[in-house]
């Protein structure tokens, strides 16, 4: 049985803003509640809801830690009451709702994944808050299935990266836009079959152009706005429905588990 010390060291926020209002802190060390699992942190994401936290413009929500840190990589080093899924020692990789800049971090049980064989802490640390997004929102909202089609707009972001090698993993066909042809290109690397330029092309003529007039089964967009009509217009009609009465799927945004 591991021994944890009571206090430790964590990476607070001095005051709103830039990187140097970063400092560390000693603060007492958590204990796992119900279903909880404490992990002894190796590498700890960085995501725009981090950055904005420490600028003072997303606060965390009540009854959460003020330590910044959304997702995290290490070793489980306790458990608390009915948290099975897990035993001490295993190598995870967790979505938190904060506190991973720290020595150690709670995450529920099922919030954490095994860290692949052949990835570092460090890799698995920039895993979760992407790869639940798109497995949500993509998969068991959108049910994307082999043979579909995604359109998936900000392909070169962290949504759209992971978006691009998900879906091309379960057999789906892929558009994928961004603003300029660097980023275009690094989208058709990731496996994007068809990539669009959004400053220089209209996404909805090249969606349908590269699907034949058919359209995008799925669309995966975190811009919204003047987006949302374009997207109706670029998504598929089932078969099944009347031409009528269209059904066009709606777009699925990035999830935000706060």
């Amino acid at each position: 049985m591991t021994t944890l010390p009571d206090r430790m060291t964590v990476i607070a926020i001095r005051s709103p803003g830039g990187p140097d209002v970063l400092v560390p802190e000693q603060r007492p060390t958590p204990t796992p509640g119900a279903g909880e699992i404490m992990v002894k942190v190796a590498a700890a994401g960085v995501n725009r809801p981090d950055v904005m936290q420490r600028m003072g413009l997303y606060p965390p929500p009540p009854g959460a830690t003020d330590i910044p840190g959304l997702e995290i990589a290490g070793e489980v080093v306790a458990r608390g009451a009915g948290a099975t899924r897990w035993k001490d020692g295993d190598k995870v990789m967790a979505l938190v709702v904060g506190g991973g800049y720290a020595e150690y971090c709670l995450a529920h049980e099922s919030h954490a994944l095994p860290i692949p064989a052949d990835l570092s802490p460090i890799a698995g640390a920039a895993i979760p808050e992407t790869f639940f997004t798109v497995w949500h929102n993509a998969f068991e909202r959108g049910r994307l299935a082999a043979g579909e089609t995604l359109l998936v707009h900000g392909g070169s972001s962290g949504i759209g990266t992971t978006a691009i090698q998900l879906a091309k993993a379960f057999g789906a066909r892929v558009i994928a836009t961004a603003g300029t042809a660097e980023k275009c290109a690094a989208c058709r690397e990731l496996g994007a079959d068809d990539a669009v330029n959004y400053k220089t092309e209209d996404f909805v003529a090249a969606t349908k152009k590269a699907t034949d007039g058919r359209g995008a089964d799925v669309i995966l967009d975190m811009v919204g706005g003047e987006y949302i009509d374009r997207n109706y217009d670029a998504a598929a009609v089932p078969p099944h429905v009347q031409t009528a009465h269209p059904y066009r799927l709606d777009a699925a945004g990035p999830l935000d588990r706060r």
